[in-house]
């Protein structure tokens, strides 16, 4: 699945590792200069893949008793790094 947008958030991928469900927040920057791809993802664009997650679990009842995180791609110039469970949605 590609992005899944609601009003106030937006998630790049869905993805499923065994039963768990993975919403993934792609962020590229050409170089590391002021903080990188990592440094990109504030405290606010958190809340808002939260939100966008609550609705797609809510609009996808079967998954919604399982298991989900939040996982990150970045890339850096060439260089990629993908943080499995990057955060949590506390």
């Amino acid at each position: 699945m590609r992005n899944f947008r609601v009003r106030g958030g937006e998630i790049d991928l869905v993805c499923r590792d065994g039963a768990t469900v993975v919403f993934v927040e792609v962020r590229r920057r050409a170089s590391a200069d002021f903080g990188g791809a990592a440094a990109s993802i504030t405290a606010t664009k958190r809340r808002r893949l939260v939100l966008a997650a609550q609705h797609w679990l809510a609009q996808h009842g079967q998954y919604s008793d399982g298991a989900c995180r939040f996982d990150c791609v970045l890339i850096d110039g060439e260089r990629l790094e993908w943080l499995k469970n990057a955060f949590s949605a506390d």
